[in-house]
């Protein structure tokens, strides 16, 4: 795969129409929600991971009589 710079992009922008720079700048926007998007599961899924991993351990203390006794007069 070929190394692009962003000046070898802007100088290539440069020469463009106005109609294709707008074509150019629906890619980039679509590429750009697509990354995010692909973030936002990753970080979704890790969140649940945790959320699972943490469970087990949460269990523990909700299921103690302690816990019953703190929270039976709300």
């Amino acid at each position: 795969m070929q190394t692009v710079t962003i000046p070898q992009i802007i100088e290539r922008l440069q020469k463009l129409s106005a109609d294709k720079l707008a074509v150019v700048y629906d890619f980039v926007s679509y590429l750009s929600e697509r990354e995010m998007g692909q973030m936002l599961v990753k970080t979704a899924s890790e969140t649940f991971q945790t959320m699972l991993a943490s469970e087990t351990v949460l269990k523990r203390d909700w299921e103690r009589s302690e816990e019953d006794l703190a929270w039976a007069n709300l």
